[in-house]
């Protein structure tokens, strides 16, 4: 069995989070029963993937994380996301963002949040909302440790200069890598936490195309095909989590899976450290030289 993943300092916020993490966004699908998110929940922190990330848009990750684990609450760090979704208050409202981390308080049956993330709202929100002020006062006053931001391009630039956030979740993966030449250099600057969120690409590289499919999984197979990458005999998966995980700057990286066995895989292919120098040189060049003008992909 392959070792768990190491732990690294999470920037300056004082916490210290594994090389992989879990995204829970499969754990609030309702398609799971109560008894499969449980055992995938367990499995999860048994295998030492110590930081899990879901969301208010998770359907009931967040219930069911509270419910199944919040008596291993101290094996991991926990991050959520706000700022919509909340009975009686409007969407990107500071009373929103309020209302929202108590509901994910009580939800996640915790004391204290160690991460919250205003979830992908743009910067004309984060400017002028009150948002960012409602976040800060929740640190402030104890139910957050780390106010923190999700999103990307302009909106995510703003955050990292705005000086309000201890850290900042983006995708960065193998076909989306601007952000490595932007908002990471800034963030690693300024001591931020930095999680890089679609690290797989949706496995684009072995999902069928479907009639109507989300408009960034599209985008993905595009960039895949454009970019047409030579990874040797390395399976893909594999490629993909040792190139984000070890970009300099990046603390940890989700995976979402709902299979111990991908699970189990995703923890070995980490385990075995950086890409060779010559795959990992490679693969920034060919991005650099067909998809330089690819935005982030939201």
């Amino acid at each position: 069995m392959s070792a768990p993943p190491a732990r690294r300092a999470f920037g300056k916020t004082g916490l210290t989070v594994p090389a992989l993490g879990f995204g829970a966004g499969i754990a609030g699908d309702p398609s799971l029963s109560e008894r499969q998110a449980e055992a995938l929940l367990h499995s999860v922190l048994d295998l030492g993937i110590g930081l899990v990330d879901t969301a208010r848009s998770y359907g009931a990750s967040e219930e069911r994380i509270g419910r199944h684990l919040a008596h291993r609450r101290d094996e991991f760090v926990l991050s959520t996301k706000v700022g919509y979704g909340v009975p009686g208050h409007e969407d990107w409202t500071a009373g929103c963002v309020s209302a929202g981390v108590d509901l994910a308080l009580a939800n996640l049956r915790t004391d204290v949040l160690d991460l919250v993330h205003l979830h992908s709202c743009p910067r004309s929100t984060l400017e002028g909302s009150g948002v960012v002020e409602a976040l800060v006062r929740a640190v402030a006053a104890g139910k957050v440790r780390v106010a923190a931001y999700s999103g990307d391009n302009e909106a995510l630039a703003w955050a990292i200069a705005s000086g309000a956030f201890g850290s900042v979740q983006f995708s960065l993966n193998l076909v989306d890598q601007g952000a490595e030449e932007t908002a990471l250099p800034a963030a690693r600057e300024r001591g931020l936490g930095v999680i890089a969120k679609r690290a797989l690409a949706n496995a684009v590289w072995r999902r069928t195309p479907a009639a109507t499919e989300d408009p960034a999984i599209s985008t993905y197979r595009e960039r895949w095909n454009a970019l047409a990458l030579d990874l040797g005999d390395l399976p893909a998966e594999e490629v993909a989590l040792r190139f984000a995980a070890n970009l300099p700057g990046v603390h940890t990286v989700l995976v979402g899976s709902g299979r111990l066995d991908h699970l189990k895989q995703n923890v070995a292919a980490i385990s075995r450290g950086p890409l060779p120098e010559g795959l990992e040189r490679a693969i920034r060049l060919r991005f650099r030289e067909r998809g330089a003008p690819w935005p982030g992909v939201v």
